[in-house]
């Protein structure tokens, strides 16, 4: 028995907003609830609702910029950088600029929606 697992057909999210999440490993993948691996592209003008995940959340950037209010700072990334963000901190993520965001996204505890705590728009 192979002691690794090699991911060529990660799980594609499907999304209303123009976003391409492709998960690698995680619940929607694999059933993992220890973590989730993403590979995403937040097109230009794309944003969330805040939210307050239950889950610390990785992020780095591969392309473009992303843009993040944490705790009412305003925080913009771009390619080569990256952040942690801590369980249970009030978040937005969005991509207000005019090139396409490219960036891996870990969530451990692996990202649920039952999780995410998304505020009503």
């Amino acid at each position: 028995m192979k002691k690794y697992k090699i991911q060529d057909s990660p799980f594609v999210v499907p999304t209303t907003d123009g976003k391409v999440i492709e998960e690698h490993f995680g619940l929607a993948t694999n059933g993992n609830k220890d973590i989730s691996i993403a590979h995403m592209i937040a097109p230009a003008g794309w944003s969330e609702p805040f939210q307050t995940p239950e889950f610390d959340e990785y992020t780095y950037i591969i392309k473009g910029k992303k843009q993040f209010i944490i705790d009412d700072e305003l925080i913009v990334l771009e390619a080569g950088q990256s952040i942690k963000i801590e369980k249970n901190t009030r978040v937005q993520y969005s991509n207000p600029f005019t090139v396409a965001c490219e960036y891996i996204a870990i969530c451990t505890p692996a990202f649920s929606m039952d999780l995410v705590n998304r505020e009503d728009q």
